[in-house]
C-alpha cells in the first residue's frame, strides 16, 4: 500500500468516504468534518492543518489505483482540543530542548468520543500501525497519536495489547449512559436507591418551582434566533475560562443544513425569556452531549438541560447509549457509568520512549482502578449494580 496526502476533505471523494466508512455515527460522517473545514473552525494557523491519509494499492487485473482505507489527520502544532492529555510529554521535551511537535494526530476535532478513526474494509487498526510511523519518519513529524478509537473486540477489562513495543495505549475513563429498555425515566430511577432516587426527583423538581419551561428543536427547526443564542452562550461558556471558542457560527449554520437529522438543541426559558441551552449530536443508535451555555444562573439547570432531558430523550427515541461528554465525576450518581476508552501513540524520539512506555503503563493501571471504583459509586441498587 502507499500512502497519499491529501491536504483538504474536498480533495477526497465523498462516494470512497461513504464505501469505506461502515460506522453511522455523526463523527465520523463525511460532512461534519467539512464542515470544520468550510466554516474555518480548523486551519493551519489555528494548529489544526489537515494532513489527511489515503492508503491505497494498485489493481493489476484492472490496471487502477484503488483506494483502500482513509484516516482523518491533522498536523498539529499544540495539543488544545484533544482531551486525551500530553501536555506533561511536551513539557518534558521542552525541558531537555528537544521540539514535542508538531505531531500527527487522528481524532474528530474538539470532540473526545470513541468511534472509527480508519475508514477501511480491509486494514485493522493495528495493521496501520507500521504505515503512520513510516509517514512519520519520512515527514519530520515527531510522533502520532489515534485517539479515542473503536477498538474491535476489545473487553472492557481488558484492552488490547498493541502488536509493536513501539506503540503505547493510554486508557481513560468517561461516563456513559446505557439504556436498559427502559419505559420512561421513572422506569430509569426505579433502579436506584431510595435516597438516591429521591434527590434525582427533587433536583427536577427545582426546575419546575424556579419557573422555568424546556423545549426540545430539532435541526431544521432552530431558528435563527435560537441558533444566535446558542451561540451568544457558546461563545460566553469559553471567555469565562479565559478561551476563544474553538468552532465559527458558521459551522453550526453549515452542520444545521448538512446533517439536520442529527442535531438537537435543548433551550431553557424563564418568564419568557431564554436563558440557557445545551447543543447534542445524535445518530441511530447515540446521543452526544456537546456545548452548554447559560445567561442566568439557576439551581440544578445545568443538569436538567445536559443529563436529564438527554436521558429522557434517549428512552423516547429508543437510542442504546447516551454519552455526555468527557469527565465529570458527578455523571455518576446520575446514573452514568465509567467505560474505559482506548488511544494509540506512537514516539519517535528514542531516548524518550522508555519513559512514555512506563507511564502509560502506569496510567492503564490506575485507569482499571478508578473505574471499579466508580463503579461502586453508582446509585444503582446493589442487585442492580452487579447485573451491569
Amino acid at each position: 500500500m502507499k500512502i497519499e496526502i491529501v491536504n483538504s476533505i474536498t480533495d477526497i471523494k465523498e462516494q470512497d468516504w461513504h464505501r469505506l466508512n461502515s460506522a453511522s455515527s455523526v463523527f465520523s460522517n463525511y460532512q461534519f468534518f467539512k464542515c470544520l473545514e468550510s466554516s474555518g473552525s480548523i486551519s493551519k494557523a489555528q494548529g489544526w492543518q489537515p494532513h489527511h491519509l489515503q492508503l491505497t494499492s494498485d489493481n493489476q487485473e484492472k490496471n487502477t489505483t484503488e483506494i483502500d482505507a482513509i484516516v482523518p489527520m491533522y498536523i498539529k502544532s499544540h495539543s488544545w482540543g484533544e482531551y486525551v492529555f500530553d501536555w506533561a510529554w511536551a513539557d518534558a521535551y521542552q525541558h531537555h530542548n528537544v521540539p514535542y511537535y508538531p505531531k500527527l494526530v487522528a481524532t474528530a476535532p474538539f470532540t473526545p468520543v470513541t468511534g472509527d478513526k480508519l475508514l477501511s474494509q480491509k486494514l485493522k487498526i493495528n495493521e496501520l500501525f507500521h504505515y503512520l510511523s513510516e509517514h512519520c519518519q519520512q515527514s519530520n513529524m515527531n510522533s502520532w497519536h489515534l485517539l479515542y478509537c473503536q477498538t474491535e473486540g476489545q473487553r472492557e477489562q481488558q484492552a488490547s495489547v498493541p502488536p509493536t513495543e513501539n506503540v503505547y495505549q493510554r486508557n481513560t475513563v468517561q461516563f456513559h449512559w446505557l439504556n436498559y429498555d427502559y419505559r420512561d425515566f421513572n422506569d430509569f430511577l426505579a433502579n436506584f436507591t431510595a435516597r438516591k432516587r429521591k434527590n434525582t426527583r427533587k433536583e427536577r423538581l427545582s426546575i419546575e418551582q424556579q419557573d422555568i419551561n424546556i423545549r426540545r428543536i430539532k435541526g431544521a427547526e432552530i431558528s435563527k434566533k435560537e441558533l444566535a443564542f446558542f451561540y451568544l452562550t457558546y461563545q460566553l461558556t469559553y471567555l469565562k475560562r479565559g478561551h476563544t471558542p474553538h468552532l465559527t457560527l458558521q459551522f453550526f449554520q453549515d452542520i444545521i443544513k448538512q446533517l439536520p437529522e442529527n442535531v438537537l438543541l435543548i433551550i431553557a426559558n424563564c418568564k419568557g425569556e431564554d436563558v440557557a441551552c445545551a447543543w447534542f449530536f445524535y445518530d441511530n443508535d447515540n446521543l452526544y452531549g456537546r456545548y452548554w451555555g447559560c445567561t442566568q444562573n439557576f439551581n440544578n439547570l445545568h443538569f436538567e438541560l445536559c443529563y436529564y432531558q438527554g436521558i429522557e430523550f434517549c428512552i423516547e427515541n429508543k437510542l442504546s447509549l447516551f454519552h455526555p461528554g468527557t469527565q465529570g465525576e458527578h455523571k455518576i450518581q446520575r446514573g452514568f457509568e465509567p467505560k474505559l476508552t482506548t488511544s494509540y501513540h506512537w514516539i519517535k524520539h528514542q531516548a524518550f520512549r522508555p519513559s512514555i512506555k512506563a507511564f502509560c503503563l502506569q496510567e492503564q493501571q490506575q485507569m482499571y482502578h478508578y473505574q471499579k471504583q466508580c463503579q461502586q459509586l453508582l446509585p444503582f441498587r446493589q442487585s442492580q449494580k452487579n447485573d451491569k
